[in-house]
């Protein structure tokens, strides 16, 4: 296998993306697996593959993936993050078109911690009044 031009690391909640971008045909990896069958949902692979159509480099990389933890979304935003992070490095002048579409911003949004005395993290026990 060719050397990666490039190797980034996306996250999102609790996944983690390691994405390695190499000269290609726009063949996209993860864990191994064609895009199709780790992400079944086509509406999975557009939100992960979303920075290389902006790019428009869709054709021009190959995409070679490790993601650990997390939910499907949850993967497919790391990946995606990932892909922009990767395309930045390899190219600076597309920062402004990738910053402007939102691609370039960690989702911050993270599960909030259960409070003792609840059942969840703002879910109360129902009141009993006698």
């Amino acid at each position: 296998m060719a050397k990666p031009l490039t190797q980034t690391t996306g996250r999102r909640k609790a996944a983690v993306a390691r994405v390695r971008l190499r000269t290609g045909g726009g063949v996209v990896t993860i864990n191994r697996r064609p895009i199709a069958e780790y992400f079944p949902s086509e509406t999975h692979r557009v939100h992960a593959t979303e920075a290389l159509r902006v790019a428009g480099r869709a054709e021009d990389f190959d995409v070679d993936a490790t993601i650990d933890g997390g939910g499907v979304s949850g993967q497919a935003g790391a990946l995606r993050l990932g892909i922009a992070r990767g395309l930045i490095e390899l190219d600076p002048e597309l920062r402004t078109s990738l910053k402007r579409a939102g691609l370039l911003t960690r989702d911050a949004r993270e599960k909030e911690s259960k409070k003792y005395g609840l059942k969840k993290a703002r879910k109360a026990p129902q009141y009993s009044k006698r």
